[in-house]
């Protein structure tokens, strides 16, 4: 019965988290280009926060209840699953092309981000108060730097505002609010449920806290990534699809391990380092595979997924 109970909570918490953050992500994205803000834009900032309110959700509800274990995990997990599912699959779709500041701004700052947390975590092996403050403090500056190109761009882009303009399938503004506050309440419970059947089924079958983490629930609260990245693209919005990647990834570090962090001190395990390494590693290929020829192809969209498949064997016979 609490197996079945755990199971339950489960499934409807990822249904709520995946759907609510659909519909705070078309709600958000409405009200974007209502302000004539680019896909990359869009898709590294709105979309991208969007998408991780399931991270965000989990996380910060493991921190008040004392799992750091899972509320750490879970972000590595989902960023890895990421970079190498969501990207993945994305190109085996439709080959990425990767825009010249995703290569040399937006993805070392990701990989920059990823660095830091593994030095800090490393150091005492936890983050503590400062260190949540520390990773805010630098998401902020991340926020006003995407605020301040979003203008630059609007303002050099006049053909594609009058495109957005005339964008017949965009929302109003009174139903893109319903959308954006429907979808955060739904997170916001999916996120409790999934927390609840994942400590629930960690205890009846002793698994660690950790491996639940980097694995059901990473692989959960990383729907809203990959259903919006396929469709993206599907739609050949491929700007939007590499910059959901990237921007949730760079807000899964510093905005949910800096809100967990800041509420209650994180715990490292050697666990948490290896799998930061194995983040890093995995990051690195996948920037060369962008830099080869500006794009990742088919062949190594196939190649992210086998390695992904690898280090889920690995994880779960560690």
């Amino acid at each position: 019965m609490v197996i079945l109970k755990a199971v339950l909570l489960l499934l409807a918490g990822f249904v709520f988290l995946s759907k609510g953050a659909d519909f705070f992500v078309e709600g958000a994205s409405s009200v974007a280009k209502m302000l004539k803000v680019p896909s990359l834009i869009i898709g590294m900032t709105i979309v991208a926060m969007g998408t991780s309110l399931p991270e965000l959700s989990v996380s910060v509800t493991a921190s008040m209840n004392g799992s750091n274990a899972l509320a750490v995990s879970n972000v590595i997990g989902s960023n890895i699953f990421n970079l190498m599912v969501v990207l993945g699959f994305s190109a085996v779709i439709t080959p990425l092309l990767v825009g010249k500041d995703v290569l040399k701004k937006d993805y070392p700052f990701s990989l920059f981000c990823a660095i830091l947390l593994l030095v800090l975590g490393f150091i005492q092996m936890e983050l503590g108060h400062i260190d949540g403050i520390i990773f805010l403090v630098i998401f902020a500056a991340f926020l006003i730097s995407q605020i301040i190109s979003a203008q630059k761009a609007r303002a050099a882009s006049l053909e594609n505002e009058q495109a957005d303009e005339e964008d017949s399938g965009q929302l109003s503004f009174i139903f893109s609010v319903i959308y954006i506050i429907g979808g955060a309440c739904a997170v916001k419970f999916g996120g409790d449920w999934v927390v609840s059947g994942a400590v629930s089924l960690a205890t009846v079958y002793g698994l660690s806290e950790n491996l639940i983490g980097l694995t059901i629930v990473a692989l959960g609260t990383s729907l809203p990534e990959l259903v919006t990245s396929i469709a993206a693209a599907r739609r050949n919005e491929l700007d939007m699809a590499i910059g959901n990647v990237v921007g949730s990834n760079i807000f899964n570090i510093l905005m949910i391990l800096g809100v967990a962090a800041a509420i209650s001190p994180i715990t490292f395990v050697m666990e948490n380092v290896m799998d930061i390494g194995i983040l890093l590693v995995f990051s690195a290929i996948v920037w060369v595979f962008c830099f080869t020829k500006g794009r990742i192809n088919r062949r190594e969209g196939i190649i992210m997924l086998l390695l992904y498949a690898v280090y889920l064997v690995y994880i779960c016979n560690r």
